[in-house]
Order: C-alpha cells, then structure tokens, then sequence
C-alpha cells in the first residue's frame, strides 16, 4: 500500500503556491506511505539547451562550493548548482551523457536522480513529513508536482527505491499497487540495452514505458502497450515538462480520486488529501475508470 499525489495549476496564480498547496497532500499519505517520501518539482523550463540534474549525495559528506567550481570548470563557466541538505540540483548548457560521464569519473558517490529542462527530483527514506520538511516543499514553485508516499512490499527501503522513479528527460512515474512480472519485464529488456539500477517492480514499469518510447512510441501509446505487457495491479501517475497521466489497471482495485476545478487538478489515492484545496467543495470529483489513460495540461 502506496500514497500518490499529483496536482497540476491551471491558473498561473497558483504557481507560487504549489508546494504549500502539495505538501498536505503528501502528508495526508503518511499511514499509506511511512518508510519514504518523494517528489517531482516541474518548474520553469532551462532555456536554449541548457538542462538540470538532480544530484543525490546520501550519507556522503559533499563540498558542493567544490562540485560547483569543477562543473565550471569542466562542463561551462555558468554551471550553478543549488543545494538543498544532500541533494542539489546542477544546472548548465551541456548534453546529459555529459553530465553523467563526468559525475561517474569526479563525483562517484553522487547520484544523478533526475535530467531535463524543467524537473526536479528530492526523495528520501523517512516519514513523509520529516521529509517535505528536510527539503522545503512547501516553499517549492511551479506548475505542476508529482509525489509518492511508500509501504514497502517487495524490495528494500532505500533512497534508491523510493519514488518518483525517472527516465530520459523531464519524465517520472509513481504507482500504487504491485507487478507480478517485473523479472520477465526485466530479461526482456536488458539485452534492448534498457539499463536497470534497482529490484524494485516500479522500475520495470518506468523501464518498459522508456523502451517503448524509445523505439518510437508517444506515452499513450507505450501505456496502452503496457495494459498487455505489465501484470499485476497498479494506478500510475506520470509527470512530464507539461502534463500529467494516469492510468489504472484493468482491476482498477488501487484506490485513486481526481478533484478538478478551472484553477488545477489534484489527484491522489485518497480524498483526505484534496480535502484542504481551495473550491474542492465545488470540483468535479470522481474516480478514474479501468485502462483509460487520463492526460492533464499545464
């Protein structure tokens, strides 16, 4: 039993207060969700090519003012990085494999979370509270979040098997429920050169989704691809630069319920969490029906 938490502004007004307004959500999850916390941030979009990694440090003790002077150095003379406790995210005009070549030969404690113009990534093992806390969600701003609250069934409570769980660029995934072929999903796409980093279900599904997607699929059509490829149960909720999806699975037994007014939509497992949100008395509330793939614009 997980926590999901998606809320996307519609009404530019709000952008300054997306954190304020997710961070009940996420805590509203905490009974469902009590080993660890995550959360995706989409923001204003790096512009002309330049992008930003979301770094993970763990327990390593890290001279961030030392990781900002060699990406200068290294990468180009504007990198910045912005700290916040043990992560931080890296921001400069540079190509991704880059990046990631770098950090793996100067910084191989450090973990690359996260790559895109527009998202961040923070999570952590924790109550979901101490968490939001240590990272400052409330005082986060944007357009839209996507957060995981976890209970751990079938790998260990990790930073690294928290979620959000990414691939490419500015793309995330958080699920509700439990695959029963994640292996299967995994053999098949190994040798496709699709590389895994953890045993967790959760990323065969963000894995299989990157394979499709890779060979040419839009997300819709990598999700109703996967309503015959992954089994088990899930709800899914996606964040990309501009949207957010959902989808459940033929079951539809992992509870979801969506709040949608003219200023936002506000998606979470449970209505506890959208109950504190501005006009929620008068949203159109429901629940998402069994493999319909539901997509939100920023």
């Amino acid at each position: 039993m997980c926590g999901i938490i998606g809320l996307l502004v519609k009404d530019p007004e709000l952008r300054g207060q997306l954190g304020r307004l997710a961070l009940p959500m996420v805590i509203g999850m905490t009974e469902r969700g009590p080993d660890s916390a995550g959360l995706a941030v989409f923001t204003a979009p790096e512009s002309g090519e330049r992008r930003k990694w979301s770094l993970y440090a763990g327990e390593h003790a890290v001279d961030w003012a030392g990781v900002e002077a060699a990406a200068r150095a290294r990468l180009e003379p504007s990198a910045g990085l912005h700290v916040r406790r043990n992560h931080a995210v890296l921001s400069a005009e540079a190509e991704t494999d880059t990046v990631r070549d770098w950090v793996r030969e100067a910084f191989p404690y450090l973990k690359i979370l996260a790559a895109g113009q527009a998202m961040e990534v923070y999570k952590e093992t924790g109550r979901p509270g101490d968490v939001a806390e240590r990272y400052g969600f409330a005082a986060m701003e944007g357009t839209h979040v996507v957060a995981h609250t976890r209970m751990a069934t079938e790998s260990a409570v990790t930073p690294e098997r928290a979620h959000p769980f990414t691939a490419g660029e500015d793309w995330c995934l958080v699920h509700n429920g439990s695959l029963s072929n994640p292996y299967s999903i995994r053999r098949k796409l190994e040798p496709a050169g699709i590389r895994f980093e953890t045993d967790n279900d959760t990323e065969a599904a963000c894995r299989y989704y990157e394979w499709r997607m890779r060979e040419g699929d839009d997300l819709a059509t990598a999700i109703r691809h996967g309503f015959s490829e992954l089994d088990g149960f899930y709800t899914f909720l996606m964040g990309t630069r501009s949207e957010l999806a959902l989808v459940r699975d033929a079951f539809a037994c992992k509870p979801a319920i969506v709040a949608e007014t003219d200023r936002y939509v506000a998606i979470s497992s449970e209505f506890r969490s959208l109950a504190h949100l501005p006009g929620v008395k008068e949203a159109h509330l429901f629940e998402p029906v069994p493999e319909e793939i539901y997509v939100w614009r920023a």
